[in-house]
């Protein structure tokens, strides 16, 4: 069967939609397994939408049996995913827990909290490396450390002045309970 370079037919549309949605969610069930990690310096949707649309551009372009337009389209509807995904996620507390990690406390008042660290698979080395980033020349001087949702590392020195629960911590999971 020869296949048309500008368009195939309305059925090939039709499985792309049914295909690019069925990836693009085991996409992100299995960036969420991995963790943070897996898409260092980028948010999962961006980490997503980048690959995705690498691979859309390179089948569309280099494969036969892909023509421009199920490249095109299917690109477009990943895109379009992207914008429901992240307009679902900015209504919804509960899909936004589902979908998208949490940053992670990793230090707490200058203490190692080697649990969060295990669940992350962050060693004290990295954590180092983050605290001499800062400025700080030993974790005691860290009020916390924290990793973000893109694998960065946030670093607060420890000061006086600071609250016991401010407000840069109120999204951020791994917290010891604190007792009155």
């Amino acid at each position: 069967m020869e296949v048309d370079t500008w368009f195939n037919s309305f059925d090939r549309l039709q499985d792309i939609l049914l295909s690019g949605t069925a990836i693009y969610l085991a996409i992100i069930i299995l960036v969420r397994i991995s963790g943070k990690r897996t898409t260092s310096q980028m948010n999962n949707f961006d980490w997503i939408i980048t690959v995705a649309l690498g691979g859309l551009v390179a089948s569309g372009i280099l494969l036969k049996d892909v023509s421009v337009s199920d490249a095109l389209f299917a690109a477009c509807w990943l895109v379009f995913l992207q914008w429901v995904m992240t307009s679902v996620v900015i209504r919804s507390d509960l899909i936004a827990d589902l979908v998208k990690a949490r940053p992670t406390l990793l230090v707490d008042n200058g203490e190692y909290l080697q649990t969060n660290m295990r669940k992350e698979r962050i060693s004290e080395g990295e954590i180092m490396a983050a605290l001499r980033e800062n400025g700080l020349h030993q974790v005691d001087q860290a009020k916390w450390v924290i990793l973000e949702t893109d694998a960065s590392f946030s670093v607060v020195a420890d000061a006086d002045d600071r609250p016991e629960e401010p407000q840069i911590l109120a999204n951020v999971g791994g917290r010891p309970h604190t007792t009155g």
